[in-house]
């Protein structure tokens, strides 16, 4: 069921989905209701000349019950929301077999880090690549968010996925994909005069191409100086680099 948003395409997505619609659907019924009732009173109680004004009480049961009302209506998401919520964003309910990376934000691009093939972060085959992640699909990922500068959100919609990044914090975001491709990964949260600038792209392969592909960026780690570098938009405009190049000659 999918009114309004495109398709997700996360193993939790279609839970977040069903919270979002149920939700819309009772404060649409609450706004049309309400408007409703506005413009019958507008109309029924207006201003004529043969009426004059009268003072109302009010009605301790009518306020009863529009207090009562909305109380069990929230207590209703919430209890509703908490396992969703538990499974998309607590660290304690995270898969343990995951891929793990880290991605820091910065103005204006993301950067995303591949530790080594034996898993080693400083290893000399460990490499990095601007405005794009790779991930395999149907497997569960976690990126450590790290900010450098100001705070920065991680936003792919399809994946129903948004996690601020905050300076001197590293916050973690997990996600199963379900469907390979290639996804919008945007900045969602105002972070600067570039903000409009930061995009990329998460990239969803099979294992078979996520493997092949990293090891092409191992290997030519292994022929530079140290950690590699893939520019995916190196510039604010977005234009790719051509390669791999040594950490530190962008």
């Amino acid at each position: 069921m999918n009114w309004l948003l495109e398709p997700s395409v996360s193993t939790f997505g279609p839970d977040i989905d069903r919270l979002y619609y149920i939700i819309l659907v009772i404060t649409g019924i609450v706004f049309v209701l309400t408007e409703g009732l506005l413009i019958y009173f507008l109309v029924r109680y207006r201003k004529r000349p043969d009426r004059r004004a009268e003072y109302i009480h009010g009605s301790t049961r009518a306020e009863v019950l529009w207090t009562l009302g909305p109380l069990v209506i929230v207590l209703m998401l919430g209890f509703m929301s908490k396992p969703v919520w538990d499974r998309a964003k607590d660290p304690a309910h995270f898969p343990e077999d995951a891929l793990e990376l880290t991605v820091s934000a910065r103005q204006f691009e993301w950067e995303s880090y591949y530790p080594g093939a034996g898993g080693d972060p400083d290893a000399q085959d460990a490499f990095s690549i601007l405005n794009r992640v790779h991930v395999p699909v149907g497997e569960p990922v976690i990126l450590h968010l790290e900010a450098e500068d100001v705070i920065h959100s991680f936003f792919v919609p399809r994946f129903r996925v948004k996690q601020d990044a905050i300076p001197g914090r590293t916050i973690p975001v997990w996600f199963e994909i379900t469907e390979p491709g290639e996804y919008e990964l945007g900045c969602a949260e105002l972070c600067g005069i570039g903000h409009y600038l930061m995009d990329g792209v998460v990239v969803v392969q099979s294992r078979a191409e996520f493997d092949a592909w990293r090891a092409e960026q191992h290997a030519a780690a292994l022929g530079g100086t140290g950690a590699a570098q893939l520019a995916g938009s190196g510039d604010l405009d977005g234009a790719p680099a051509d390669g791999p190049v040594a950490e530190g000659g962008l």
